[in-house]
């Protein structure tokens, strides 16, 4: 046979075997069910608090994903909960409140969104979310956030083909519900993780911490101790201590007078006098990249927090008896201390997390 023709005669067969080779869905819309789990990578942490009614899978994860980032969640079509959230701000929000789709201004500081895994005591400042799905739907349907029904949400994201595809890798149907959408966004928010510190590095011997590093921590673990000033520390790890630099519970840090209490926090949920002024003990990790601070964004830096504790703190019967004992004469941290400190806290920053690429926006 001529050679011409042989190439002529095969080249059709060629062509669709290496088409075959890229894929069923080069030649069908097929699209199925994946439950291939989700690794979750957390270093030196313990062993997360996972939900066993909705185990993290590879498409689950991709499909929050795509869920955090897109501004179809709300009415306008231009906010996503990635725009109160954003990766380089320690997936928290540079603005003291945030801006709805309607242009109204918030009423506190939006949290940042990481190793939520480990947190097992309520969502939000005041704790009015018990799991990470419910507080994944409440800032969507909050007319001064994203301002959307669910189910114009869900409307929405049935009409498009990527979704329906993604809800069934994802859950096994292509049936869109809020259900759905929470327990996806709670995969993905599960998903984000900071553990990769130069403090953590310091910990597991592969970095060394400044001598003002250094002494900035010995600061931070240390308790206050007026009979000895010169053992005396700034008492942080007290309420910011162990792994993630928070206790997972609701205090009152001495921010304001009892009558000059105007949000009060955990108080709103419970209604139990003993919760007035009580706000969520974030965690510490990432304290650098996520100005403004408090539940109200009352500080800008860092120093103006140290500075709140130092010899800023105000009496109400709820405020804390470790932050009030210090009211008398104060932390006592001279210039150089509260200096040491603020450099121990930046070495909580985590680079890798900033610019994680498995958390960045979908292509």
């Amino acid at each position: 046979m001529d050679s011409r023709k042989t190439l002529h005669y095969f080249l059709p067969i060629i062509i669709l075997l290496v088409a075959c080779g890229k894929g069923e869905e080069a030649f069908t819309d097929v699209v199925v069910y994946d439950d291939t789990p989700y690794q979750l990578d957390y270093g030196i942490l313990p062993t997360p608090h996972l939900p066993d009614d909705n185990p993290l899978t590879i498409q689950g994860v991709a499909l929050g994903r795509m869920l955090f980032y897109d501004p179809l969640l709300s009415k306008d079509g231009k906010q996503s909960c990635a725009t109160c959230h954003r990766q380089e701000d320690g997936f928290s929000d540079f603005h003291r409140f945030s801006l709805g789709v309607n242009g109204d201004v918030g009423t506190r500081q939006a949290m940042p969104v990481f190793n939520l895994a480990w947190h097992k005591n309520g969502f939000f400042w005041d704790g009015r979310a018990s799991t990470v799905r419910e507080q994944a739907l409440l800032p969507i349907q909050n007319p001064i956030e994203m301002d959307e029904k669910l189910p114009n949400v869900v409307s929405k994201l049935q009409q498009t083909t990527a979704y329906s595809n993604q809800f069934i890798r994802a859950f096994g149907s292509k049936e869109v519900t809020p259900e759905k959408i929470g327990l996806a966004l709670e995969q993905f928010m599960l998903s984000i993780v900071s553990y990769r510190s130069k403090y953590d590095l310091y910990l597991a011997g592969e970095a060394t911490l400044t001598e003002s590093e250094q002494r900035g921590l010995q600061l931070f673990e240390t308790e206050y101790n007026p009979f000895f000033p010169e053992q005396s520390g700034a008492d942080c790890a007290h309420c910011h201590g162990g792994y993630n630099f928070e206790n997972d519970q609701f205090m009152n840090n001495g921010l304001d007078e009892e009558a000059a209490i105007q949000d009060e926090g955990r108080w709103l949920v419970t209604g139990d006098d003993l919760d007035k002024g009580k706000f969520k003990v974030p965690s510490l990790r990432n304290v650098a990249v996520t100005a403004p601070y408090m539940h109200d964004g009352r500080f800008q830096t860092l120093e103006q927090v140290v500075e709140h504790y130092n010899s800023g703190i105000k009496e109400s019967s709820t405020v804390d008896p470790t932050v009030l004992n210090t009211m008398e004469t104060g932390l006592m941290l001279t210039a150089e201390d509260k200096q040491d400190l603020i450099n121990f806290l930046h070495t909580l920053t985590d680079e890798y997390f900033l610019s994680n690429p498995e958390y960045q926006k979908p292509l």
